[in-house]
């Protein structure tokens, strides 16, 4: 569906320690925190406000949202606060692998903050979504990534 995606080799996939954790960003309609509340993991939330931040000290998979207009129209994808979030180096060095969602209606910029930030850190795109997923979603998302930590 995307035409700039990087694939991670095996060798170059960094495999997550400790509990399983994602970080996530919800905008004010709270679309995705509405999908992470249905997982049953460990989970932080990226600060809508952007003077208010989190560190994190652990490994996590991130799980974000897509903002774009559609078509052509790919900048501004990975929302403001996520983009904040992984300019502190402590934050960026511990993920381990991005999950996005979107919506189809957009074409081939559907969910594309995924393929964006997967290729930027070197981590595996492992999962994108329609929206507020569907159940299907969230028990393939608990399967990817309890397996992804080995459990």
């Amino acid at each position: 569906m995307h035409d700039d995606i990087k694939l991670v080799s095996g060798e170059e996939i960094v495999k997550p320690t400790g509990e399983v954790h994602v970080v996530y960003f919800s905008s004010i309609s709270n679309n995705t925190h509405r999908f992470i509340q249905k997982l049953s993991v460990k989970n932080s939330r990226i600060p809508y406000e952007l003077e208010e931040e989190i560190n994190v000290d652990s490994d996590y998979v991130l799980i974000t949202p897509t903002y774009s207009g559609g078509g052509e129209f790919t900048s501004g994808a990975v929302p403001k606060q996520v983009i904040k979030f992984l300019n502190k180096e402590n934050n960026r060095n511990y993920c381990r692998g991005v999950i996005a969602s979107g919506n189809t209606n957009f074409g081939n910029t559907f969910a594309m903050a995924g393929p964006i930030l997967s290729k930027k850190l070197n981590v595996p795109l492992l999962y994108q979504f329609e929206l507020l997923g569907t159940q299907n979603d969230v028990e393939k998302i608990n399967e990817i990534l309890k397996e992804f930590w080995g459990e």
